[in-house]
């Protein structure tokens, strides 16, 4: 996200974002990843995310290929209203009430799931409070404005913070969990 709180442009732009990463930040985002058995996106970011990763992986000159592989591999959930069938591998399409679901999703066994987004995804399931963890990615640009994810929320939500890292490459970290 950007210092003023916006996942992505107006119309959805991802080229301010910094993808220099260093070290560290690669690596605190695989161990993020390694703890996760699968994705929640919403419809729209699931239309260019599955074959945007799908793509890295095949890929191996691409620096983000593990990461790729990783992602292909993790089972993804793909939340609509309007698609009738999956056309990805290893995903399955949620329809039904977004609470219902999400709370569904959480009593099965398995490892922790992560959210992708897109915007209005994230913002529904924070309006919700369906998410048990932020861990926000602080690029190091103001946009002005964009797409946001706290714009729904019905009254404050409190937040603790559990841990924050400065990256050389100049992303923030503030990893958060929600307050009752």
């Amino acid at each position: 996200m950007s210092v003023d709180g916006f996942v992505a442009g107006q119309g959805g732009q991802l080229d301010w974002m910094t993808w220099k990463w260093d070290e560290a930040l690669k690596n605190y985002v695989q161990e993020l990843t390694d703890s996760v058995d699968s994705i929640l996106l919403g419809r729209k970011l699931a239309e260019g995310f599955i074959p945007h990763w799908a793509e890295v992986a095949s890929n191996p000159k691409n620096p983000f290929h593990d990461s790729g592989k990783q992602f292909v591999g993790l089972y993804k959930i793909v939340f609509t209203q309007t698609l009738e069938k999956s056309e990805w591998d290893n995903t399955d399409l949620a329809k039904g009430n977004l609470t219902d679901e999400v709370k569904r999703l959480k009593q099965q066994d398995g490892k922790d799931m992560i959210v992708y987004g897109g915007s209005t995804f994230v913002a529904s399931l924070i309006k919700e409070k369906l998410i048990d963890e932020f861990h926000l990615f602080v690029n190091p640009m103001a946009l002005g404005s964009g797409l946001p994810i706290f714009q729904h929320l019905k009254s404050y939500q409190k937040l603790k913070l559990v841990n924050s890292i400065a990256f050389d490459c100049g992303i923030v970290l503030l990893h958060y969990e929600p307050l009752s």
